[in-house]
């Protein structure tokens, strides 16, 4: 079934909302923690589901080279793959391919690569991405896009553009073409670089199709903060409002307060799970880094403030310990709070906006993280 998105309330831009799918309702603004392969590292599902999670983004590139759409769609897609009852996103693996240069050739087919894993050559077209992510069975599928470098003068921007468009096109074709229906919804993705021009035709010719979602793509890519800003704020106010928006990639907790007050409603991103793994922990007052030695005797918890599993639990003597001894557990321990942390950030931006109260909110929040160590 296709995505049935609702707009509950408003605060200028910002918006709080319901996205009904098959496997569930999402309500929004939302992070999707990242489970590449099928698995959200170090987590179970249940712990997930704990946590208040609502939707994981898994990567059709990776599970197309393993295990294979084939022994996914053995065990009914991906939820039944990765025990996970609840709604799954999946990318169309252009984000992969653009990470893949010296490995990968262009051309208005698609693209073929090596394969990071064997070195066999792989072609991935629009059709090839629609066929895997339907196997997966995913809730929300995304059309296969070629990503625009960072810098990017505005002719290539423009070529790269125009073949995501074309791209577009026929991924929408191939998604929900009539011998069976399509297993969920298909989301366009605007490309153009940092070019307010391009970006807009770019979503004009989106507009020509029917599509349940949007996404911006080709951001946190190495632009500025000031670039990214500028892009969502031209393009934003002229995205249907009645349709989600979902920008891809971007996840620092300061970046994500600022495309909500701009209106978007869904967000991916490793760093919370990439950040534990590395010791680095979001705490109210900013990011703190457990290896550090002035951790070595603090009995006190990660945040005081913070009432997950492990806060509740574990100090940050102990986690800097078993980050030291290079124990599984801290890695696992970090990821709770660290994921804890972002889907209660989400939580509190809902409530916010639903109070009318977006712009103090996000004041405080901001204030709060002043001069702390930044990581991300």
């Amino acid at each position: 079934m296709n995505p049935v998105f609702s707009v509950l309330a408003r605060d200028g831009a910002a918006r709080t909302g319901s996205l009904a799918t098959a496997h569930g309702v999402v309500e929004t603004p939302a992070f999707m923690p990242v489970g590449t392969y099928g698995t959200v590292k170090a987590m179970t599902p249940e712990e997930l589901e704990d946590l208040g999670a609502q939707i994981i983004l898994s990567n059709t590139f990776h599970l197309m080279l393993r295990p294979g759409p084939d022994i996914i769609a053995a065990h009914g897609g991906l939820h039944g793959f990765m025990h996970w009852a609840h709604p799954l996103l999946t990318d169309s693996g252009g984000f992969q391919v653009f990470s893949l240069r010296s490995l990968r050739r262009i051309g208005e087919e698609g693209v073929h690569f090596r394969s990071p894993i064997d070195g066999r050559e792989v072609r991935l077209t629009p059709e090839d991405s629609i066929d895997v992510q339907r196997a997966l069975r995913s809730d929300i599928a995304m059309a296969l896009d070629d990503c625009t470098a960072y810098p990017a003068g505005e002719s290539e921007a423009r070529a790269s553009m125009e073949r995501s468009m074309r791209w577009a096109v026929r991924s929408h074709a191939h998604y929900y073409r009539g011998e069976q229906q399509a297993p969920g919804g298909l989301f366009g993705i605007v490309q153009g670089g940092m070019h307010t021009s391009l970006r807009l035709a770019s979503l004009e010719a989106l507009l020509r199709l029917d599509w349940p979602g949007l996404a911006i793509g080709g951001l946190a890519v190495g632009e500025s903060v000031e670039q990214r800003l500028g892009v969502l704020e031209s393009l934003t106010p002229h995205m249907p409002p009645e349709r989600p928006r979902y920008l891809m990639g971007v996840g620092r907790p300061e970046d994500i307060v600022a495309a909500v007050a701009l209106g978007v409603d869904l967000f991916d991103c490793v760093i919370p799970t990439r950040h534990a793994r590395n010791g680095h922990l979001f705490t109210s007052g900013g990011v703190i880094n457990i290896r550090n030695s002035a951790f070595a005797a603090d009995l006190a918890p990660i945040d005081s403030s913070c009432d997950c599993y492990t806060c509740r639990n574990f100090s940050r003597a102990y986690l800097r310990h078993l980050d030291r001894c290079n124990e599984i557990l801290g890695s696992r321990l970090n990821t709770i709070h660290n994921l804890h942390y972002y889907i209660g950030l989400m939580r509190a931006l809902r409530q916010a906006i639903a109070a009318g109260r977006l712009a103090p909110w996000a004041r405080d929040f901001l204030a709060a993280r002043r001069g702390a160590d930044a990581v991300a």
